[in-house]
């Protein structure tokens, strides 16, 4: 919808343009605006003549920026995929914090071994995306006065774009997200050994104090409630108030 809002009205607005340089010549008064009426009609989108029939022969900024939308939706899509790669990693020497379905048998060496293979499928059509963009950006500059000629490369990239991108979400959804788990287990193992819960801490007993029961956590291999009522800084009851992870999603308010 964004790229819809961002891209595609100016898109659709100055696709019916002149003849020849944008001049209208041998074509009658009518022409570009019947034409744009038509193919409003037949796509249902609101094609109309553009106003300036000489910018839009030239130049293809629509183009260019219907592709820079793809291009960052691609650049999303990308963190997205590996966000999900580094979380389901593992079993054992990963962060272990997501199970994703096991859409083939495993590595060809490795029995059981759970690829992240729809997250690297996305992760290439986002860089194939990105790619497409800089092609499309070299077409897009590459007009001349009021002719532009690179618009098989335009079009092209931009089709390919768009029909890997639709392929590539659909299958991610179908194949991973739909069947993809937060493993609670673990999660709640590595928030009891955070260390950085310590920060909850700070406002209680001061940064110096919070410093040393993290260190000394971490040195004597302790949950940070341990060392905490190790140094007696904090009675039991008081840490389990102030080190509550719910709370921790907003700024500390002093009772």
């Amino acid at each position: 919808m964004r790229i819809y809002k961002t891209s595609l009205s100016p898109f659709v607005v100055g696709f019916c343009k002149g003849t020849a340089v944008g001049t209208g010549i041998n074509s009658t008064p009518e022409f570009a605006k019947v034409v744009a009426a038509e193919i409003a009609q037949l796509t249902g989108l609101p094609f109309i003549s553009a106003p300036n029939k000489f910018t839009v022969q030239g130049s293809h900024d629509a183009l260019v920026m219907l592709s820079g939308a793809l291009k960052t939706l691609a650049t999303s899509l990308y963190k997205i995929g590996n966000d999900i790669r580094l979380l389901s990693c593992g079993p054992r020497c990963g962060f272990h914090e997501l199970d994703i379905p096991a859409n083939e048998p495993g590595s060809s060496i490795m029995p059981g071994k759970v690829n992240p293979t729809q997250c690297e499928a996305l992760a290439m059509i986002a860089v194939q995306v990105i790619a497409n963009d800089v092609a499309v950006t070299f077409g897009g500059a590459s007009g001349y006065l009021e002719m532009n000629v690179y618009k098989p490369v335009i079009i092209h990239n931009i089709m390919h774009s768009i029909r890997i991108i639709s392929d590539g979400c659909h299958n991610f959804n179908r194949f991973l997200v739909a069947g993809m788990q937060p493993n609670q287990k673990q999660i709640s193992a590595f928030v009891e050994r955070s260390l950085m819960l310590v920060t909850a801490l700070s406002p209680i007993i001061g940064y110096d104090k919070a410093s040393q029961v993290a260190h000394y956590a971490l040195d004597h291999d302790l949950t940070l409630k341990e060392a905490a009522l190790k140094l007696g800084y904090v009675s039991a009851d008081e840490f389990d108030q102030v080190v509550d992870p719910a709370k921790m999603v907003r700024p500390y308010v002093a009772k």
